[in-house]
């Protein structure tokens, strides 16, 4: 891959900048702040897009780059594929995804694989390098030379892959890990609990209990079958009971109004008959008349005592005034005895006339009333009478319409509403509650029923999951087999990979050193470690910083070749810091012997680079910011 056209609309403080490059070394000159790593920051960018997180930073690398004095913050990008072919790719860094445009000019954004947070894939569709590893491999920055620890993982575990499975992408120990996962997750041990070989041991175990139940509920319908037919039995007397006596009511209830009416008769009866009482007692006015007779006579009595007593005064030796007295006092009452009769006796006969008019008026009167009352006894009889018919005959109609015993029916005939209301009730709460004991019976029938016919589903069932966990057992096996089988491989690989990385690895060493180092390993553990003259191994930490540097700088270039199928660039940004002028050259030319298919993109701040590449006479593409 090589990339040819860089057009930098605006982006951090490059603005409408181009910049062709060709498909060798390219010598990116630049002083301290000319915009080196903002160029840099903007070919990473348009493979992968700007990320707005901080990821620990003070600010986020949008928010560095975004331009703050423009709306505008967009580039362009051409490149060439190892299979020769072009791509044109813009993007709107303010975008997720940007747009992909092929040899033809057709936009072909959508072919690639689209991820939700980072936009398109289309650089690792490519290339099968994604930002991790362009990161840990191509892009070899001055103070990622010796990698931080997230890239030197993430080449780690790349070249681990290599290492034990032969694609960078598949990892050793995660297949492993997955198989030992899958064989837990998907089949399940003796050790397990809730997984799929555990969860049909246990159906196993729950159907066969179903099957023992059901070989219980057998013998249990014939007692549920029994209890069933004496309630409807029961339910069925009850509700012939209950319609005869609501009948029975709704009868009462007319029966009432008869009643009502003998009731009203026999409260006119009473009112009548308290008329004629008071009737009754105005005609003692006649007694009182003998009364005022009785008290004539005594006067009479009275008179003639005085009459005989003045006679005989005249035989007595009585003195004349005292006569005279006793003569005139006789007189005198007699005067108004006789007055006082005379007027009471005109008095009185207008008042006997009087009371002789309404003792006849009285009497008509109370004829009237017992007339009235002889009328109401005669309509209370008949009332009486007609319910005493209607009784008889409605029970007869009763007696035939329901088959009870007679007594019983005229029993319940002869109780008040309330009364028979009363029992009304409490038929029918008994009949509901045999109806919820009935509804109970016919539901554990039916679940009895139904067990019953499940009878054969669970025997199929049972079949059905011995044959799951006979082939969740054959899985297992498979499993095992596969582990056992990869752990081979995995062998077989380390013997005949390692050798041919650490060997590569070894002769990149060897040429940047100048024979000084020659003999070079990578554990998965602990790294890069190289052998001393005396024959000790040791973490390649502990060499010199220049060493170093022309360690992990070597670890990279060998690994990319590993990485991807693709001739990836490699980008230098002041790689060479600490190398001194005799590494520099060994390293320029190793790269130019080495990697002539490689494009080679170099930043620095320094002429060292131009001054060897000038005396060594290699072919380079100067580009001054």
């Amino acid at each position: 891959m090589e990339i040819n056209y860089l057009k930098i609309n605006s982006f951090g403080k490059l603005k409408n900048k181009e910049i062709n490059l060709n498909k060798k070394i390219n010598l990116i000159y630049g002083k301290n702040e000319s915009g080196k790593t903002t160029l840099l920051k903007f070919i990473y960018g348009m493979f992968f897009g700007i990320s707005k997180n901080k990821n620990g930073k003070e600010i986020s690398d949008f928010e560095k780059y975004k331009p703050w004095d423009t709306e505008e913050f967009s580039g362009k990008i051409t490149y060439k594929l190892d299979n020769g072919e072009e791509f044109e790719v813009f993007r709107n860094f303010t975008k997720k995804s940007p747009k992909i445009y092929n040899s033809n000019m057709e936009d072909i954004s959508k072919i690639f694989n689209m991820d939700k947070n980072k936009g398109s894939q289309f650089f690792y569709d490519q290339t099968k390098i994604d930002e991790n590893t362009f990161t840990a491999t191509t892009l070899v920055e001055q103070k990622n030379i010796v990698l931080d620890k997230n890239n030197q993982n993430v080449l780690t575990q790349k070249i681990a892959n290599i290492f034990s499975t032969g694609d960078d992408n598949i990892s050793y120990n995660k297949v492993i890990n997955n198989l030992s996962k899958k064989l837990i997750e998907e089949v399940g041990t003796d050790r397990t609990s809730e997984r799929p070989l555990n969860i049909i041991v246990e159906k196993i175990k729950e159907i066969e209990q179903l099957k023992n139940e059901i070989n219980i509920s057998e013998n249990k319908k014939n007692e549920l079958e029994e209890r069933k037919n004496k309630i409807k039995y029961s339910q069925n007397t009850l509700n012939e009971k209950i319609n005869l006596i609501k009948e029975i009511i709704e009868y009462k209830q007319e029966e009432n109004k008869l009643q009502e009416k003998i009731k009203i008769n026999n409260n006119l009866k009473i009112n009548y008959q308290e008329k004629i009482n008071k009737l009754k007692n105005n005609l003692k006015i006649k007694n009182n008349d003998k009364k005022n007779n009785k008290k004539n006579i005594i006067n009479l009595f009275l008179i003639s005592i005085l009459i005989i007593f003045n006679i005989l005064i005249n035989f007595i030796n009585i003195s004349n005034i005292i006569q005279n007295i006793i003569i005139y006092f006789t007189i005198i009452y007699l005067f108004l005895y006789f007055l006082i009769y005379l007027i009471k006796s005109i008095k009185n006969k207008k008042n006997k006339n009087k009371i002789n008019i309404e003792k006849i008026k009285t009497e008509k009167e109370i004829e009237i009333l017992n007339e009235n009352i002889n009328k109401i006894n005669n309509e209370i009889n008949n009332l009486e009478n007609k319910i005493k018919k209607q009784n008889n005959e409605k029970i007869i109609v009763l007696q035939n319409k329901y088959e009870f015993n007679n007594l019983e029916i005229i029993k319940l005939f002869e109780k008040n509403l309330i009364e028979i209301n009363k029992e009304y009730e409490n038929e029918n709460n008994l009949y509901n509650s045999n109806n919820l004991e009935l509804n109970t019976i016919l539901l554990e029938e039916k679940n009895i029923n139904n067990n019953i016919n499940k009878k054969i589903e669970y025997e199929e069932q049972l079949n059905y999951l011995e044959e799951e966990k006979k082939e969740l057992e054959n899985l297992a096996e498979k499993i095992n087999m596969a582990k056992n089988t990869i752990e081979e491989a995995y062998n077989d690989m380390k013997r005949e990979i390692t050798p041919k990385f650490t060997k590569n690895l070894s002769k990149i060493i060897e040429t940047i050193t100048d024979g000084k180092y020659n003999k070079v390993k990578f554990d998965s553990n602990e790294g890069l470690i190289i052998e001393k003259d005396n024959g000790e191994y040791i973490n390649c930490n502990n060499l010199s910083i220049g060493t170093v540097d022309q360690l992990y700088l070597a670890l990279r270039i060998s690994s990319m070749q590993e990485i991807s199928e693709e001739k990836m660039p490699i980008i230098l940004d002041e790689a060479f810091a600490f190398f001194d002028n005799e590494r520099l050259k060994n390293i320029l030319l190793f790269l130019e012997n080495n990697y002539k298919e490689n494009q080679i993109i170099i930043f620095t701040c320094s002429n060292r680079e131009k001054e060897i590449l000038d005396k060594l006479n290699i072919e380079y593409n100067f580009i001054n910011l």
